[in-house]
């Protein structure tokens, strides 16, 4: 039977590849779009809701979604503080899980970060680490953490940082073999088609895919 899939994040570098991937899905009847400002797609099957962090709760109150994949995400620079970017990657990730899953999402999928951990001194790694414990805490039937290395691909706004980062990770992606294979770079359609194909993965409770993973998903 056709399910109703719901994307956050999908002007980002993987949620753009999810949002395709799910819109060409015959998984599923309808595909809604959370986004700030609308997407450009004329597919019958999308269904785009304006919102932001002020009114999302306000926004999801009477949607109701089947499975959610969430790829939110953004820099300290590009957020302007550690507090907005805790706003975005940790506050908004919770208010999203909270309302699909008391809307009756059944399973929930987010993009993460390699390093994740509640208990970091690193703040980045802090706030995805809190992120996935909220998330957990929604007590969807299925869970994803998906924790990706850096991501490779075109993002619609120039990172000087990142694209250095790249070049020297694809230089040196031999030298990423056994167990430094997990902080190997990674394709950002990969980790979008990991995020569907584990949603549909026959499983309950919670699926923490670390990198390595992904590349072999």
């Amino acid at each position: 039977m056709p399910k109703i899939a719901l994307i956050a994040g999908a002007s980002g570098l993987v949620g753009s590849y999810c949002l395709d991937y799910l819109l060409q899905s015959d998984r599923y009847e309808k595909v809604i779009c959370v986004t700030r400002r609308a997407i450009a797609n004329s597919s019958p099957k999308l269904h785009q809701v304006i919102a932001d962090i002020n009114n999302l709760a306000e926004k999801l109150k009477d949607i109701k979604a089947d499975d959610v994949y969430c790829c939110i995400g953004t820099t300290i620079k590009k957020a302007g503080s550690k507090e907005a970017f805790k706003m975005v990657d940790f506050t908004y990730v919770k208010i999203l899980a909270e309302q699909t899953k008391f809307k009756g999402a059944t399973s929930f999928a987010v993009v993460s970060s390699i390093g994740a951990n509640a208990a970091s001194s690193n703040f980045y790694l802090r706030t995805k680490g809190e992120m996935e414990n909220a998330v957990k805490a929604c007590g969807f039937a299925k869970t994803i953490i998906l924790r990706p290395s850096m991501l490779l691909g075109t993002r619609k706004e120039f990172r000087l940082g990142e694209e250095i980062g790249k070049v020297f990770m694809k230089a040196l992606s031999f030298l990423f073999i056994g167990k430094l294979k997990r902080y190997n770079a990674i394709d950002a359609s990969l980790v979008a088609k990991a995020l569907i194909n584990y949603t549909q993965k026959d499983f309950a409770g919670v699926k923490v895919v670390e990198n390595d993973e992904i590349l072999d998903c």
